[in-house]
């Protein structure tokens, strides 16, 4: 049984005896679709506001069921905001607070667990990174398909698929469907960079994030028209939101994640089910309220540790007893080490808590364009907050700042985020300078810094980081830029030299000193790699990244025990992502090599073809697989998977070598020529000296 964790104060009103809509719709039981359409403004729906573009299908979707014209999500970033829906309840209790770090704790009923209780199949699709299974919300679903490309594009900070993509995968999961089930499908497309697929880029060539709304809204069209076609429709609660908003320039941020305003934290939120009666709701409310709407509209119970209301009443026509909403945004509290945001919403006004607080009359002031604090009296907003927050944790929250030496419950409140999970250094108090107001100027300053550099104007990009950094050490943001444009133009010793200002700037930023630890590794300098990796895992050690670059490091020193224990670590954390097992093959082709025991290429088989099952097009793999093979003798293997890996990518010259070396020993030197010459074409100048000397002499052994 699935421990649920009570949360003082939160007293449920069940809605039940109120709603005439039934769980059943002609004599089935129904389903739930739910669809979180990642970083998507509700004015950007023309439902909401016409002024930017016309949405259709998301429009008479609204049309049929109850829009809220005011729903907020609790935090402005993927992870925990999602983790609040399936969850229903805030980072209050769960610990859930931003990307990178944070893992959803086993212990938490997910909506998923509850359904699938009551004999629902279950199935997500989710479109990008920061929802992969490593990170705990695919407790309770039956498939959970976060089948995106291993590695993100030139463009994006993530990997990711496109809407079409997702919607097709979870279409083909639908299609043989008979007994109720609940899909979550997630899509990605809004998110930054905006970079629709045509027409949709032509037709909003000025405008590239509507574009990218547009395009979803087309999808989603074609989603719920093959629901109609399977008579799925009419049996289905749907319910259509997104995880937070985007700022596009609005209080000075381009994105989101940063500050907490409704740019950001204002959501779409359409609810639409058999018997529902279509309506335009204004009250307040918030994404913890679908976890308990869900339950009442599926007829099922609730568990007791909600921490939101139920929607229900207002899809009859009727109201409820309005709740205050909490929200926060913490990852530069947490990964950073700046202030904190937090704050609630009641009775028309926001209260912003940080250094230099806010407050907003919503009612007269939506966009936050007036702070009424220096008018106001805070105490009563502040003790409100209080009270909210104190509501809302965990009873394990109030262990996390004791000492202890249970093992037990030091692992429980690391797996819940609130031990070891923070990657900066935090201050017991904060002062105006850490407010994120008075940081804003330099986040805009290493934001025009890419722009910069995207032009080609380096010297002005590098002179405006480097103030950064000369007025704020602790900004990892600007380093990290800093070694790219260095790295980007060959000065590689020049670029790690700044990571390591970073470093010794900040000792006791995981952030900071596992991403200089990581880049060491990936440019050859595996001792120190390892120092430094060693020294970051000592800071937080539920990165699997980080531990799958430390087994890297040690294999390549030929530290082969330590190399295994680092990577059964990442497995450990991440035991499907195709880049890891890739890497743990590549370490067992190397035992193999170095030891000459061919039990270690038998063992890397394995791992190969789980990355080729989680990343078909992952060329590596592929070749790495033709390795291992060829090691056990078993040459024609060999050669398909490297003939594989070159078709995957062209420009994979160690492939074209390896195939030209098999082809020679197979006897057909027209191919094996045919590969070396590809293999030249592809190196071009970056050859080195040894290289060259190398195929020269492959090449006078074939003509030989």
């Amino acid at each position: 049984m699935k421990r649920i964790i009570q949360t003082a104060g939160f007293v449920l009103v069940s809605f039940l005896g109120l709603l005439a809509l039934s769980a059943r719709a002609g004599g089935a039981e129904l389903n739930l679709l739910l669809v979180t359409v990642d970083t998507l403004r509700p004015d950007r729906l023309s439902c909401y506001s016409p002024k930017h573009l016309e949405t259709p299908r998301i429009d008479a979707l609204a049309a049929k069921g109850v829009l809220f014209e005011r729903a907020f999500a609790h935090d402005p970033i993927t992870l925990a905001s999602h983790a609040n829906i399936l969850l229903g309840m805030t980072s209050l209790a769960h610990g859930v607070s931003e990307n990178s770090l944070s893992i959803v704790a086993p212990d938490y009923l997910t909506l998923a667990e509850l359904l699938k209780d009551r004999g629902y199949a279950t199935g997500a699709f989710v479109s990008a990174f920061p929802l992969d299974s490593r990170f705990g919300l695919n407790q309770g679903f039956d498939v959970y398909d976060d089948s995106y490309p291993a590695k993100p594009t030139s463009q994006g900070l993530f990997s990711e698929r496109p809407a079409e993509k997702t919607i097709t995968a979870a279409l083909e999961w639908l299609s043989d469907k008979k007994g109720p089930w609940f899909c979550w499908i997630h899509l990605w497309d809004p998110h930054a960079p905006y970079a629709a697929p045509e027409p949709y880029a032509s037709r909003f060539m000025d405008k590239p994030y509507a574009g990218e709304v547009a395009y979803v809204d087309a999808e989603l069209g074609r989603l719920l028209d093959e629901l109609g076609r399977k008579g799925m429709i009419g049996q289905t609660v749907i319910v259509l939101t997104a995880d937070h908003g985007e700022s596009l320039g609005e209080h000075g941020e381009m994105t989101h994640g940063y500050f907490a305003y409704n740019s950001t934290l204002w959501v779409p939120l359409v609810i639409a089910a058999p018997g529902a009666k279509a309506a335009r709701v204004k009250d307040d409310v918030s994404h913890v309220d679908i976890f308990p709407t869900v339950c009442d509209l599926l007829a099922v119970d609730k568990p007791s540790s909600l921490h939101g209301d139920s929607l229900a009443p207002f899809l009859k026509g009727k109201t409820r007893k309005t709740r205050p909403i909490y929200f926060e945004s913490l990852d530069a509290y947490l990964n950073r080490g700046w202030a904190p945001v937090r704050g609630v919403i009641e009775n028309g006004k926001k209260y912003i808590e940080s250094p230099i607080p806010e407050l907003y009359d919503l009612e007269s002031d939506f966009g936050e364009e007036k702070n009424l604090a220096a008018a106001e009296n805070l105490s009563p907003y502040k003790k409100r907050l209080r009270e909210v927050m104190d509501l809302g944790a965990s009873p394990l929250l109030a262990q996390a700042g004791r000492q202890t030496t249970d093992r037990e419950t030091k692992e429980r409140l690391r797996s819940l985020g609130y031990a070891a999970s923070r990657a900066a250094q935090t201050k017991a108090t904060y002062g105006p300078e850490d407010d994120l107001k008075t940081l804003l100027p330099f986040e805009q300053k290493t934001d025009l810094a890419s722009q910069l550099q995207k032009q080609g104007r380096l010297a002005e990009s590098v002179r405006l980081l480097e103030d950064v950094i000369k007025e704020r050490k602790d900004f990892g943001k600007a380093y990290d830029q800093l070694f790219e444009i260095y790295r980007s133009q060959g000065l590689l010793d020049d670029g790690l030299q700044v990571l390591e200002r970073a470093f010794t700037a900040n000792p006791g930023n995981y952030l900071i000193v596992s991403g200089y630890g990581i880049a060491l590794v990936k440019n050859g300098m595996d001792r120190k790699g390892a120092e430094i990796l060693e020294k970051a895992l000592g800071l937080y050690d539920r990165d699997a990244t980080a531990w799958n670059s430390l087994g890297v490091a040690y294999g390549k020193t030929g530290d082969f025990e330590k190399a295994r224990a680092a990577f059964s670590r990442a497995l450990a954390l991440a035991p499907d992502d195709a880049l890891f097992n890739d890497n743990v093959g590549s370490f067992h082709v190397t035992v193999a090599l170095k030891t000459k025991n061919p039990e270690a290429a038998r063992e890397s088989i394995g791992y190969f073809e789980k990355a080729i099952a989680a990343d078909s097009s992952l060329a590596p793999a592929y070749n790495g697989l033709g390795g291992a093979l060829r090691i056990l003798g078993r040459n024609d293997e060999a050669i398909k998977n490297w003939e594989k890996a070159v078709e995957l990518d062209p420009s994979f010259a160690f492939a074209a070598y390896n195939l030209a070396v098999a082809y020679l020993e197979k006897g057909d030197k027209a191919k094996a020529l045919e590969n070396c010459q590809k293999y030249l074409l592809i190196r071009g100048r970056s050859i080195t000296a040894e290289e060259r000397k190398e195929i020269n002499a492959l090449i006078q052994k074939i003509k030989g």
